[in-house]
């Protein structure tokens, strides 16, 4: 079973090694965590106007609805505190700074009783980020806006940390997504047609594990874990953000997460900038992950089912 780690005071170094082995990392809100929340709860508060955001949903047309998403998604993206504030989480939780990448902070959306499951407001099924041509040492980074509670949250299914599963991976590639499939999100309200990969065999999803910060509480975990949104039926919408990271240094010697499963092409380390200058990765490093990947690729593969269950 993969273990939790609280508050942990070790390196950042460390706690790659162990991410990368399968484990989660669970932080306290810390003052930078909490202004990117504020950064977020302002600009949805300036959409939903007088409705309460988490409730809205009952109170307005789907198609509204997807269409007010598509409008304050950007906004959250292109806001000038949002890479300011990650810059500042990654100061706070240890990261060297001149050597983190990060990619642009998302907000996040997961109605309640399948009101909106697509496109804008995509519910993620079981998947590990692998399939979708991120590179084994990418980490992810996730925190509430509001608080949430385990009928809204996020589950992770550890049982496939070490276990493969035939996937739809073939046939993604990052390139060919960015000029089509995500652009097009908010088309997609009551169905989903976009080529996304998906698990192409029964999975088992218990045991499964829910972990629940409190607002702008932080989750720190794999590309390569299996992962999904829970279906909400809470009665509030879930709001939440994430951002992604990868270190130069993982980055040059090929260090990261084994891979079981992933057949995807393309990468998105062009999306990653320097949190000290917002530079992007070098084009020659970037090319080194175009190609397919190799299976069991990453220096923790050998270990990774004795250290995880």
């Amino acid at each position: 079973m993969n273990s939790v780690f609280v508050d942990p005071a070790i390196s950042d170094d460390l706690r790659r090694e162990r991410l990368y082995s399968g484990q989660l990392f669970l932080y306290s809100p810390c003052s930078s965590s909490l202004a990117l929340c504020d950064v977020a709860r302002e600009l949805i508060q300036e959409a939903f106007g007088p409705l309460d955001p988490e409730l809205a949903q009952q109170r307005m047309p789907v198609e509204e609805y997807a269409a007010l998403l598509a409008e304050l998604k950007p906004r959250f993206i292109h806001h000038p505190r949002s890479k300011e504030c990650i810059r500042e989480i990654l100061r706070e939780l240890g990261c060297e700074l001149t050597k983190t990448y990060f990619d642009v902070p998302r907000l996040r959306t997961a109605t309640s009783d399948s009101y909106l499951t697509s496109g804008i407001a995509y519910a993620f099924h079981p998947h590990r980020d692998t399939w979708y041509s991120a590179p084994f040492c990418q980490l992810n980074w996730w925190l509430p806006v509001y608080e949430i509670v385990p009928e809204n949250a996020m589950a992770f299914h550890p049982a496939y940390w070490s276990r493969a599963v035939r996937n739809g991976s073939r046939s993604y590639n990052y390139v060919e997504w960015n000029r089509e499939g995500r652009k097009n999100a908010a088309k997609h309200i009551k169905t989903d047609t976009r080529t996304q990969p998906h698990a192409e065999e029964p999975l088992e999803l218990d045991p499964q594990l829910r972990v629940i910060p409190r607002v702008g509480g932080i989750i720190i975990f794999s590309a390569a874990h299996m992962h999904s949104t829970v279906p909400n039926v809470s009665g509030r919408t879930r709001f939440s953000i994430d951002f992604r990271t990868v270190h130069i240094d993982d980055v040059v010697a090929r260090r990261g997460a084994p891979n079981l499963d992933s057949e995807c092409t393309g990468t998105t380390m062009r999306d990653y900038l320097r949190a000290t200058d917002l530079s992007h990765i070098p084009e020659e490093m970037c090319l080194l992950y175009d190609t397919l990947p190799r299976p069991m690729d990453g220096f923790v593969a050998e270990h990774s089912a004795s250290e995880s269950h």
